[in-house]
Order: structure tokens, then sequence, then C-alpha cells
């Protein structure tokens, strides 16, 4: 599973490192099960995802978190 591409800055504390991400993915998997029960879960394909929150985790905020635009 591939993370999100959009980096994020705080405009509180300048955090760039740390957020909370809170967001609802719809995928498509290979669930893959070992003679032992154990999952391993192989070729994920992110179908879409929706960020519904993101909150720095230094200073707890989330309404100053704002998308890094790159040139």
């Amino acid at each position: 599973m591939e993370p999100t591409g959009t980096r994020y800055r705080c405009t509180a504390c300048g955090n760039l490192t740390r957020f909370d991400v809170t967001s609802t993915r719809r995928s498509q998997a290979f669930h893959h099960y070992t003679v032992g029960g154990d999952l391993h879960i192989e070729d994920e394909l992110v179908l879409s995802e929706d960020i519904e929150e993101v909150a720095c985790r230094w200073c707890g905020t989330a309404a100053n978190v704002v998308p890094i635009v790159n040139p």
C-alpha cells in the first residue's frame, strides 16, 4: 500500500514531518494465508482515497495544516 504523495506543513508550529492523517480508502488486494493461518496481504492497489483530516502531531491542530505545493 503506497501512502499518499502529498506533503504537509503546520503553519502554527512549523512541523514538516509528523501528522495524523484520517482517510477512507477503497482498495483491492490479494490475501494470502499460510498453512499456519497467518495472513499476508500482497499486490494491494488503492482504488480511491479520501483524506478527511490532517492534524499536526506536535501541536494537535488540524486548522493550520496545509499541503506543500512543489513547483
